[in-house]
């Protein structure tokens, strides 16, 4: 069976709903009455997770479904959120469940790195049917995203370790995604100067 295209907008769902249902399930988690505000974001976070495994496993599965093909990164995400959320909730602690955006941040800047080393972008293969550029172009494209995702892994060490759970969830939340919507938009220069033209 050939893989189908997906829809534009249920893949951006697919890729945000986690995140959002990650949200919104630490906000609307119960905890005792009387908790230290220590107690209640633990418990928080920990219901959350709870319920950020089995999600992002669901839309990954149906993504799978739906194009029987799964995005490498998606595939590498879910990973490492089934790995870190799993400790998290095993030693009832928040560290590892704080610690999954820096080590998957990290992931994606060694990955691309490591094949800048070889001379080769590795975001072309992943990212190359949605914009055709030439081969400067990819290079100089990919070295800038392994910076950013290097930069988002400081900032996330950053946030978690001097500012409390509360905080690190909302910034979580939005902070991150925005910051990569930003960031890809602001390269719009490399993708018209290196733009691979169609012929007709």
């Amino acid at each position: 069976m050939e893989d189908k295209t997906q829809n534009p907008i249920l893949k951006l769902v697919l890729e945000m709903g986690p995140i959002i249902v990650f949200f919104l399930a630490y906000r609307l988690a119960p905890f005792p009455e009387g908790s230290s505000d220590d107690e209640r974001q633990l418990t928080q976070v920990l219901f959350a997770t709870g319920v950020f495994i089995p999600v992002t496993l669901i839309a990954l599965a149906y993504s799978w479904f739906s194009t029987r093909h799964l995005p490498k990164m998606a595939v590498i995400t879910a990973i490492i959120v089934v790995i870190f959320g799993g400790l998290t909730l095993w030693l009832q602690d928040a560290t590892f469940i704080k610690m999954k955006p820096t080590i998957l941040y990290l992931a994606f800047a060694g990955t691309l790195g490591f094949g800048l080393l070889r001379g080769q972008s590795y975001l072309r293969y992943l990212m190359g049917s949605m914009m055709p550029l030439q081969d400067e172009g990819w290079m100089i494209f990919t070295k800038r995203f392994a910076l950013f995702f290097f930069s988002l892994a400081l900032v996330n060490e950053l946030v978690w370790r001097n500012f409390d759970t509360d905080l690190w969830v909302t910034f979580k939340t939005f902070f991150l995604p925005i910051a990569t919507f930003v960031f890809i938009f602001s390269q719009v220069g490399i993708f018209q100067k290196y733009a691979i033209e169609e012929e007709e």
